[in-house]
């Protein structure tokens, strides 16, 4: 293959993490990284970066360690493999979640159980490049919005149904007057959920829920009003 001369990001913008095709670099490749991302290079597990916004030249002079890791002689040209992951730190605050099954709850002022939805929206940014690409990308060529969406949502749907349950058993409030509690829920999940993220080099901006509601047709649903 040949060698390439210039690398830059080119990936959708719903993309976190995305893998350059090639790794056939040089020491006069040109690595283009844009105000909003970083950039590691890759082998064997090693890891040289990240580099931040600007225009970077992969020589020895620059970069000594290159030298080291892929014992590339000093000064002159010498071509080199390495993977290059663009790691884009943008902070976008709608990602959305909800419950696509009820979650069953039981009302604790009248002991039925209902069957009861959440929906609600946060924003994450990558906040540790290394530990991202390490723990969460691993061998994938690309970490998008649906794989995020997809790999958390076991952790937030389980802080979501025990996190209501709490409040409405402490607080003795019946599911049909939990949406007067979203503020209170919200910042109890945000300081549930950001430790879980944070693990794999996530800051969670914000966790909102923006609705708990009850399907307005199920008889148990019916049956509580009527209490």
């Amino acid at each position: 293959m040949a060698i390439i001369d210039v690398v830059n990001w080119s990936a959708p913008d719903d993309v976190y993490a995305w893998k350059y095709p090639s790794d056939e670099l040089s020491t006069w490749t040109q690595l283009i990284v844009a105000e909003s991302q970083e950039a590691i290079l890759l082998k064997e597990g090693t890891m040289i970066g990240p580099f931040r916004a600007g225009r970077h030249t992969l020589d020895t002079g620059n970069y000594p360690l290159l030298s080291t890791l892929f014992k590339i002689p000093t000064g002159g040209k010498s071509p080199f493999t390495a993977a290059v992951w663009f790691v884009n730190r943008t902070m976008p605050l709608d990602v959305r979640w909800g419950t696509s099954d009820p979650i069953q709850l039981q009302d604790p002022r009248y002991n039925i159980m209902l069957p009861v939805r959440a929906y609600g929206q946060y924003g994450v940014q990558v906040s540790d490049t290394r530990k991202f690409l390490l723990k969460l990308v691993g061998t994938m060529r690309a970490f998008d919005r649906a794989y995020l969406v997809s790999y958390f949502r076991g952790i937030i749907l389980t802080k979501v149904k025990d996190t209501i349950a709490k409040v409405i058993t402490n607080q003795k409030i019946s599911v049909l007057e939990i949406s007067a509690h979203l503020s209170e829920i919200s910042d109890a999940l945000q300081q549930m959920i950001e430790p879980e993220l944070d693990d794999f080099g996530f800051q969670l901006i914000r966790f909102t829920v923006n609705s708990i509601s009850v399907p307005e047709n199920d008889s148990a649903v019916a049956q509580l009003k009527d209490a």
